[in-house]
C-alpha cells in the first residue's frame, strides 16, 4: 500500500513535476518482479493540481499502467496531464497502444519519464501524442525511471537478462570460515535488502555448492512477496535429496544439468515437482539465453566463487552487489566470493564503473557496474597468453 501523498501548496511547476514522476515509480515498484519482459510502468493523472487517477502495470498481458490510471480517472482525464514513467507504447501487442487511449482520453499534456528502449516504440508513442496536439515533455527523473527498469533496458538492448552478482563477505574478503560456515555475516538489515533484492528480479541462481554446504531457501520471506525461480546448476546432480529448494510449494524451482546426468535423481526431482532440464554444454552464458527466451530481465547469482568467476568470464554478469560486513574470520582456505579468473597483476583487474556504497546498519553495501567491453577484452587476452 501507498501512502497518502501530500504537496506543499508553493511548489513550483519542476518540483511538482518531479514529485509526481516519483509518484509513479512508487506505483510502479508495486509490481516488482511480476512483469517480465514488460517493464514496471506507473501513471499518475492530475487536473487543477489534484490527483486524480493512478494506475501501475501489474503483470505482462494487462493492461499498462495509463490504461488504470485513466479508469480511475473517468471524465476529469479530459484536459488533464498524466505522468507516465516510461513512454506509453504506441504499437498493438497483448493490450492496444497506450498513446492512442491517452488520445482518446482528451489528455491535455503527457509527461514522460523516459523514451522507450524497444525498436518497436522507440519515439513513436511521444511523436503520436504530438502529432495529436498533446503537449509532451521527456526526461522529468529520468536516472530514477533507468534505474528502475535497468533490467528491461538491458534484456531489450542486448538480447539477453541483466546479471548481478550478490555476495556478503568479511572485510577480510571471505565469504565463509575454513570450515565453510557462513551464518551469518551480515546483520538483519542487509538480509532484508536481499529478500527485497529477490522479490525484484525474475530467477536467483546458486550452484551445487551452495546447496550442499548452504541448504538455502532463496526466497523473499515475505507471505505476500513475489519469489523469483530458484535455479540450481549442477552438471553431475550429486545433491542432497532433502533441501529447502525441492519444496516448490514455496516457489518454483529449476535444476539445470547435463544430458543424462543421473536418471534417477531427476526422476525424485520431477516427483517433488522441480523442473529439469538437460544441457548439453552447462555454461552460464547458455543459462542466461534459456532465461531470455523464458521472458526474464533480471537475474540474481548468489552462488560461490568458483560459479561467479565463470559468470564473469561469460559475459553473464554485469552489475556487482558487495555487502561488506566489520568482521575478521581469517583462514588461508576461506572462501572467497570470486574465484579465479585468470589475471595475475592488479593492473589487469576489473575496475567496477558507476560506483556507489552505502551503509546498511554496521554493513557496507557497494554496488558498481562491470565494463562489459574491458571484461571480454580482458579475460581473452589472458586465457590465451
Amino acid at each position: 500500500m501507498l501512502t497518502p501523498l501530500t504537496v506543499p501548496s508553493n511548489i513550483l511547476d519542476s518540483e511538482f513535476d518531479a514529485l509526481m514522476m516519483q509518484r509513479c515509480l512508487q506505483l510502479a515498484r508495486l509490481a516488482l518482479g511480476r512483469t517480465s519482459p514488460n517493464p514496471l510502468v506507473g501513471a499518475v493523472v492530475v487536473k487543477d493540481g489534484e490527483i486524480v487517477g493512478e494506475g501501475f502495470h501489474p503483470r505482462a498481458g494487462d493492461p499498462h499502467g495509463e490504461v488504470f490510471a485513466l479508469r480511475a480517472a473517468g471524465e476529469r482525464a479530459r484536459g488533464a496531464t498524466i505522468y507516465v514513467s516510461l513512454e506509453p507504447c504506441n504499437h498493438y501487442g497483448r493490450t492496444p497502444p497506450c498513446s492512442l487511449s491517452l488520445i482518446n482520453a482528451g489528455v491535455a499534456k503527457v509527461v514522460v519519464g523516459m523514451v522507450d528502449p524497444n525498436p518497436l516504440v522507440a519515439g513513436a508513442g511521444i511523436a503520436r501524442l504530438r502529432a495529436a496536439g498533446i503537449e509532451v515533455i521527456v526526461g522529468v527523473e529520468e536516472e530514477a525511471c533507468q534505474k528502475l527498469n535497468e533490467g528491461f533496458v538491458y534484456r531489450v538492448l542486448h538480447k539477453k537478462p541483466l546479471g548481478i552478482l550478490k555476495y556478503a563477505m568479511t572485510l577480510d574478503g571471505k565469504i565463509a570460515s575454513n570450515s565453510g560456515h557462513s551464518t551469518w555475516i551480515t546483520n538483519n538489515q542487509a538480509r532484508s535488502e536481499v529478500h527485497q533484492l529477490r522479490a525484484a528480479c525474475d530467477a536467483v541462481i546458486v550452484g551445487g555448492n551452495t546447496v550442499r554446504r548452504d541448504n538455502p531457501h532463496l526466497t523473499t520471506h515475505q507471505q505476500q512477496g513475489h519469489n523469483p525461480l530458484r535455479v540450481v546448476m549442477s552438471a553431475s546432480l550429486n545433491l542432497p535429496e532433502n533441501a529447502h529448494l525441492w519444496d516448490t510449494g514455496v516457489a518454483p524451482t529449476l535444476v539445470l544439468t547435463r544430458e543424462g546426468s543421473s536418471p534417477n535423481f531427476q526422476q525424485m526431482l520431477l516427483q517433488k515437482g522441480v523442473e529439469v532440464l538437460e544441457f548439453p554444454l552447462l555454461t552460464p552464458d547458455l543459462v542466461m539465453a534459456h532465461l531470455y527466451d523464458r521472458g526474464f530481465c533480471s537475474v540474481l547469482w548468489e552462488c560461490g566463487g568458483t560459479l561467479a568467476a565463470r559468470a564473469i568470464a561469460e559475459n553473464a554478469v554485469q552489475k556487482v552487489l558487495a555487502f561488506i560486513a566489520p568482521k575478521i574470520i581469517g583462514g588461508l582456505d576461506a572462501p572467497t566470493p570470486v574465484g579465479d579468473l585468470g589475471l595475475s597483476s592488479m593492473t589487469e583487474s576489473l575496475v567496477l564503473e558507476r560506483v556507489n556504497w552505502r551503509t546498511v546498519g554496521c554493513d557496507c553495501l557497494v554496488e558498481g557496474y562491470l565494463p562489459q567491453k574491458t571484461v571480454n577484452q580482458q579475460l581473452k587476452t589472458t586465457s590465451s597468453t
